[in-house]
C-alpha cells in the first residue's frame, strides 16, 4: 500500500509541475495589455493617414522585450520603440528589425535598462512606424504596462 501512495503522490507532483509549466507559457501569450493598434491619431502631432498597424509587444519582469507589429497602407522606412508620455515625442530606445514587407519585430535578446523599465511601468513607452512622407512617425501606439 505504501508503494501505491508514493506512486500517487509522485504522479500528483508531476501533474502539478506540468500544469505550472503550461500556465507560465500562457503568460507569454498575447494579452490585452500587450496588444497594439497603431494609428495616425496617436502621433504627435496627429497624422491623417489610411495606414494602420497591429501586433503585440510585451515586457517581462526581467525587463526582456518581445513582440512584433504588422502594418498596412504604409511603405515603412523604420519602426522603433521610444520613450515619451502620451502627447509627447521622445528618443528611440529600441530599433525594430524588418522581418518582411510589412512586419517589424523586437530583436532577440532585447532588454530594457532600469530607467527604461520604470518609464514602461509609468506608461511612457510607445512604438511608432515611420515613412518617407512622415519621417517623424506615421502611426503610433502606446505600450501598456
Amino acid at each position: 500500500m505504501n508503494a501505491y501512495r508514493t506512486a500517487v503522490r509522485v504522479s500528483n507532483l508531476v501533474v502539478a509541475i506540468l500544469f505550472g509549466m503550461f500556465v507560465s507559457q500562457l503568460s507569454s501569450a498575447v494579452t490585452p495589455e500587450s496588444a497594439l493598434t497603431l494609428t495616425g491619431d496617436d502621433e504627435v502631432p496627429p497624422v491623417k493617414t489610411n495606414a494602420s498597424g497591429s501586433g503585440s509587444i510585451a515586457v517581462a519582469a526581467d525587463k526582456s522585450v518581445t513582440g512584433s507589429v504588422v502594418t498596412t497602407g504604409i511603405t515603412a522606412t523604420a519602426a522603433h520603440i521610444h520613450t515619451g508620455a502620451k502627447g509627447t515625442n521622445g528618443p528611440v530606445i529600441i530599433p525594430l528589425a524588418k522581418k518582411g514587407d510589412n512586419e517589424w519585430s523586437v530583436p532577440p535578446g532585447t532588454k530594457l535598462t532600469d530607467e527604461q523599465y520604470n518609464s514602461f511601468k509609468a506608461g511612457n513607452l510607445y512604438v511608432n512606424v515611420h515613412s518617407a512622407a512622415n519621417p517623424g512617425g506615421e502611426i503610433r501606439a502606446p505600450l501598456k504596462p
